[in-house]
């Protein structure tokens, strides 16, 4: 068999990485990847069940596909992900032109689900819990994502089980994959290319296998010959533990961004939210990092309109971006997720939480221009990605993961190049290629 399959994913890294690893396994079985949906003989959509309205998503998509095929024969249509893992029957019955639904923790199923598929035409659901199997299927088969910069699960599920959110119910408890198995793929990775190594989870900081947690992942991923770059998200402040934060002491090749999600600046509004940290903690860990490294700096993630929240407590996030200085954060209005704690609780009013937006948005944004601006006239660190669209000049990222667009070549790809930034923007650098390495790097 020969086939071409498509996939569209929404959301995380996570979904990146799993789409990733999707078409490793898919491959088995023969199909080929195609960036064009109109050419697929299988269309698959891994979903996001974080934002609003992310299941009408889902449908609008499958619409256009309908429409597309509709004088053609029907490419196979799959719905995988967190919408499929947490609305699995309803969709089934909703949408008679989706085949079958997969969740997260069953893709090392997913080449026998298709080709049952095919063989009987039975419309059916795989989301059963079952990381352990899904990991010891997916570590027989070649991460090639032969990206500089690469994604690499370390954890999957959640057990904070915050009251808005949904990741408990569609990813399941927390599971640690073996660390001797993560070394092995950073390798393979490293050994394809990879300079910089993204280590992800739902709750990432959580990692612990065995007596091994993030820390000592860091510290050995660090060592493999090639490696340039270690990140890692998305972490819970709680997590936040003293062996992690005196990594910023010691590993070279960590970067200096720490991506920590508060949710809110209140105290009573985190209590809300069952978030089992408050203000002050997650101010502590932030005065540990700057002591240890004054460059370090954070970004986070911001829930507006939390039902129960006042001027007061929007006042007090205000009061923590001020503080904090979060130069790259991502903001949103609540949105109640079926079947978690806040689903049914009594929303705040859509012009406030809209009003609050807004004012948060233009404090981060300018947080950010304030940074990038910071940087002008001065020499950064550079990994360079890729060509950019005009083949003209290059696209890479600093050690804050800020984009920056300068005059390199295609040979400056996978390396780390000195660069002079011009001129910026809220969300860009541009520079030019620094020949005299003698001169000092920011």
């Amino acid at each position: 068999m020969s086939q071409k399959i498509f996939i569209k994913t929404f959301g995380c890294q996570m979904n990146e990485y799993d789409t990733n690893r999707i078409f490793d396994s898919v491959k088995k079985i023969g199909f080929q990847k195609t960036e064009n949906y109109e050419d697929a003989d299988c269309y698959l959509l891994n979903t996001c069940h974080i934002r609003d309205k992310a299941k009408e998503k889902v449908y609008h998509d499958i619409g256009r596909v309908k429409k597309t095929f509709r004088f053609r024969e029907k490419p196979l249509v799959i719905i995988a992900g967190c919408v499929a893992q947490a609305e699995n029957a309803e969709m089934l019955k909703r949408e008679p032109y989706i085949d079958f639904i997969i969740g997260p923790q069953s893709y090392h199923k997913i080449n026998d689900t298709i080709l049952n598929y095919i063989e009987d035409k039975k419309r059916i659901e795989e989301t059963e819990f079952d990381a352990v199997s899904k990991f010891e299927y997916f570590k027989k088969i070649k991460n090639e994502s032969g990206k500089i910069s690469s994604f690499l699960t370390i954890q999957e599920g959640c057990d904070k089980f915050c009251h808005f959110c949904v990741v408990p119910y569609t990813r399941g408890p927390e599971y640690s994959r073996p660390f001797q198995e993560i070394i092995d793929e950073a390798k393979y990775l490293v050994d394809n290319g990879s300079k910089e190594i993204i280590l992800l989870g739902q709750n990432v900081n959580a990692y612990n296998f065995n007596e091994y947690k993030l820390s000592n992942l860091i510290l050995e991923i660090e060592k493999i010959s090639g490696i340039e770059r270690i990140r890692y998200t998305t972490s819970h402040p709680k997590d936040m533990t003293e062996d992690l934060i005196e990594v910023y002491r010691y590993s070279k090749k960590l970067m200096p961004l720490v991506h920590l999600p508060v949710q809110s600046g209140s105290n009573k509004i985190l209590d809300h939210m069952n978030r089992k940290h408050t203000i002050n903690e997650y101010i502590k860990v932030f005065e540990k990092l700057k002591k240890i490294n004054s460059n370090i700096q954070f970004s986070s993630d911001f829930i507006i309109g939390y039902p129960g929240e006042e001027n007061e407590d929007f006042e007090d996030t205000l009061k923590l971006i001020q503080r904090i200085k979060f130069i790259n954060s991502y903001s949103f209005i609540f949105s109640p997720r079926p079947g978690t704690v806040a689903a049914d609780l009594k929303l705040v009013d859509k012009k406030i939480s809209f009003k609050r937006l807004e004012k948060i948005q233009n404090l981060l944004f300018e947080n950010q221009t304030t940074m990038n601006k910071s940087l002008e006239n001065k020499i950064l660190n550079v990994l360079v990605e890729n060509l950019t669209e005009n083949k003209v000049q290059v696209f890479g990222r600093s050690e804050y993961m800020t984009s920056v667009i300068f005059n390199g070549k295609k040979e400056d790809i996978g390396k780390v190049v000195p660069v002079k930034i011009k001129q910026s923007n809220r969300s860009t650098l541009f520079g030019e290629k620094i020949i005299n390495t003698n001169q000092k790097v920011a």
